[in-house]
């Protein structure tokens, strides 16, 4: 049987030709590749414009914004009904004027409002914040301030005085007991700003619970909700709601991650020199922003309507045409 001879295959092969059926196909996908790069492009300077040139944040869904008019800062006092009406109405008067001033809103209510079963009235701020945030839940801060206590420079706002971030940095004590004089638990060094939602201050007997500022959010009511355990109610501390949050600003580091303590005279003066607290240190000075009749209300010696007379009537000479306008 005879086989054909094997062609040889030639050392001389035909140039390379590309598939010309590929080359639309590619040259399709790098277009759409350049128009999708140039579309992020465009939607980022969108944003980018829009969040320099409207009023609201892009990122805020809309719901969530403050409507026009909405109080930057409320101030929340439980006043005791056994107190004089006349007493109230200075209080009043004074509250009222200063949150004129700066377009805030003032959330009075009483500790019958809520249900404290055999715990003091004093812990009746607690809900009284959380009741606050429910009426006003686009305002940002919550200034909890007892009855005995009035604005003595209302010329200082919240925010530039207090709570702007660099302004809160600048004040924040840093590795400090958090009970005085020597907690083992201490302020931390490294907190911004910008991430504290509980301003306090001390004395030397403790933290100060009857001048102090909350920041709305998740974090507050959380916060709110833990100081008001009905354990802690019923525990029977010996300073009620005082105690109780001294425990748990010091074992609760999700509390202490987002604590701010500053100088007790920025928001907390006291009307007398009481050497166990501090002393003329934390006794009110000139220009002081507040003032406040430390323990009057426990101490059978002391008479807080009395006490605080004098102190309305030197707010009254210092602003009392512009509080007369108001």
């Amino acid at each position: 049987m005879a086989f054909g001879a094997l062609q040889r295959k030639s050392s001389n092969p035909q140039p390379y030709r590309p598939n010309k059926s590929r080359t639309p196909s590619l040259l399709k996908r790098r277009q759409l590749k350049a128009t999708a790069i140039i579309a992020c492009f465009g939607i980022v300077v969108l944003w980018m414009l829009l969040k320099l040139f409207s009023g609201a944040d892009p990122e805020v869904p809309p719901h969530m914004r403050a409507p026009a008019g909405t109080p930057e800062v409320v101030i929340v006092t439980v006043i005791d009904p056994n107190l004089s009406q006349k007493y109230i109405q200075k209080m009043k008067e004074n509250r009222d004027d200063y949150a004129a001033r700066h377009g805030y809103e003032v959330f009075y209510t009483s500790p019958k409002d809520y249900e404290l079963g055999n715990a003091p009235n004093s812990w009746a701020l607690i809900p009284a914040i959380r009741h606050a945030m429910t009426l006003y839940p686009y305002s940002t801060y919550f200034f909890a301030l007892s009855p005995h206590a009035l604005f003595m420079n209302p010329t200082l706002s919240v925010e530039e005085h207090v709570m702007d971030a660099r302004r809160l940095e600048s004040l924040m004590l840093k590795d400090k007991p958090v009970v005085p004089p020597d907690s083992v638990i201490h302020t931390f060094s490294h907190l911004k700003g910008d991430k504290i939602d509980l301003v306090l201050t001390q004395d030397h007997e403790g933290l100060c619970q009857e001048s102090f500022i909350v920041r709305q959010g998740e974090w507050s009511k959380f916060f709110l909700d833990v100081w008001f355990d009905p354990l802690y109610r019923t525990y029977n501390f010996q300073k009620a709601e005082g105690h109780a949050l001294e425990h748990i600003v010091q074992w609760h580091p999700t509390i202490l991650t987002r604590l701010a303590l500053i100088p007790q005279r920025t928001i907390n003066a006291y009307t007398v020199d009481i050497p166990s607290r501090g002393g003329k240190l934390v006794t009110y000075q000139n220009d002081d922003f507040v003032v406040r009749a430390v323990g009057c209300e426990k101490d059978v010696n002391r008479n807080c309507e009395t006490e605080m007379d004098p102190w309305y009537k030197r707010w009254r000479d210092q602003f009392g045409a512009a509080a007369e306008e108001s």
